[in-house]
């Protein structure tokens, strides 16, 4: 007894210091910010909303019950939250929704993706004034957090609050658990609060069990973010995307996305050994950070290729003139992927996890990626069971299974095939992850 009293005590001395360092942060902090957003006008409006002051017009529409709240962080997260809102709507219909997102990115693309359905905003700062102040506001019966999501001062509030909490499409990547279990106590804590876990796959679950969730309130229930992907796919798109980039039929396109630092040299020198074979090859590489345009720019120039960036011909005011094109928006990589012959997922070539190979997939192009790709292991399995994935550990080795596939356009074909139709199979994780988003508000509604 005296052993779990003082567990109890540390845990909540743990909670306490995470409250005293993240109020201390943003008490230290604030004042700065606020003198910048005053001298330059930006982030004024956004500013609000982080600190729990919501538009009256958000409030007006949610007239309904249950009111659910979907937290959806950044882009990858936005596209989930679409299927997961289109599947309770389905499975609670009358329901009031509201996305929340952390990022500028993230909110234009939900503005996009729900249009006026669904009122979009930012989710308040991890401060407990600014959490309570939005929750008081909204006051959701559902607060639901997808993918990787877990914000301790957000859960302990809407708990406080009777709110019902759930990890939902979630993931829990290798790398982030062994940062969770180095002070697993405090989380063992922080997920005590959520009352329900609908993660991706196996390991996901065992992951999130091992960081401290009650395994009873576990469920494997798939990802999502793949129920759109085949509905997403258009031929028609292809063909004007084909018109915008100056594209034949039988040009040869290889797409590097969303690539990270590190691997930008990797692709040029794969891309110059594929030259030497198929000299006509174009190449679209997009970086995940923007930032890392200009450099890329100055890698190309330094071998003396000629470059485009996306911007100076997808508005309309030109033409694609040169062999490579440096994608430098974001929101458009979906759409590129329709005119690739063959496509590899970035932040795989250096140990950061790699990106969501099912994407190109979707369009029945053969995927390459590298041996680092903790955080979509579910699809690359996937990949790897249809033989549609292709996995490459070097520049060298890119360069030398890609010419074998540019050599043989009907092997090009065949695994194109069998990566769509690996992806056709795995919908309906939406309508599986709103079921328990509908059990949860049941369960709540008898307590």
């Amino acid at each position: 007894m005296i052993y779990r009293e003082s567990k109890i005590k540390i845990v909540k001395m743990l909670y306490c210091a995470y409250v005293a360092l993240t109020s201390a942060m943003f008490i230290s902090l604030f004042p700065a910010f606020w003198i910048y957003t005053r001298i330059t006008g930006k982030y004024g409006g956004d500013l609000k909303e982080r600190l729990g002051v919501l538009p009256k017009e958000t409030m007006q529409c949610l007239t309904r019950r249950p009111r659910i709240w979907i937290h959806a962080a950044s882009l990858g997260e936005v596209k989930v939250s679409a299927s997961i809102a289109e599947a309770i709507g389905m499975v609670i219909p009358g329901c009031s929704l509201v996305v929340s997102t952390i990022t500028e990115h993230g909110r234009s693309l939900a503005r996009e993706t729900f249009e006026e359905t669904v009122p979009v905003i930012y989710a308040p700062i991890d401060f407990f004034r600014s959490v309570r102040r939005s929750l008081s506001m909204i006051r959701p019966d559902i607060l639901i957090f997808l993918e990787t999501e877990i914000w301790p001062v957000w859960i302990y509030e809407a708990h406080r609050m009777g709110i019902g909490t759930a990890l939902v499409n979630g993931r829990i990547s290798v790398r982030s658990v062994k940062r969770y279990l180095k002070v697993k106590p405090f989380f063992r804590d922080v997920l005590n609060h959520i009352d329900a876990f609908s993660m991706i796959g196996e390991a996901d679950a065992a992951r999130i069990q091992a960081m401290g969730a009650d395994p009873e309130r576990i469920q494997i229930n798939g990802n999502a973010k793949y129920d759109l992907l085949g509905r997403s796919v258009n031929p028609e798109l292809e063909g004007r995307m084909r018109q915008v980039l100056n594209l034949q039929g039988f040009d040869r396109v290889l797409i590097a996305g969303s690539v990270r630092e590190g691997e930008e040299r990797m692709i040029l020198d794969a891309y110059e050994k594929i030259l030497e074979q198929f000299p006509d090859t174009v190449l679209f590489i997009a970086p995940r950070h923007l930032e890392r345009t200009q450099f890329i720019a100055s890698l190309i120039e330094s071998r003396g290729w000629g470059f485009q960036f996306w911007t100076d011909f997808s508005r309309g005011d030109g033409a694609r003139t040169k062999p490579i094109v440096i994608v430098n928006v974001f929101g458009e990589l979906f759409k590129i992927y329709s005119v690739g012959t063959i496509v590899f997922c970035g932040g795989s070539l250096v140990p950061l996890g790699g990106q969501n190979p099912l994407e190109p997939a979707a369009w029945g192009k053969v995927v390459f990626y590298g041996p680092s790709m903790e955080n979509f292991s579910d699809a690359e399995a996937l990949l790897k069971a249809s033989g549609a994935g292709v996995r490459v550990s070097s520049p060298e080795e890119f360069a030398q299974k890609a010419v074998g596939f540019l050599a043989h356009p009907e092997k090009l074909k065949i695994q194109g095939e069998r990566a769509r139709a690996a992806v056709m199979n795995i919908t309906g994780a939406g309508i599986k992850h709103a079921r328990v988003i509908s059990g949860l508000w049941k369960s709540n509604s008898i307590s």
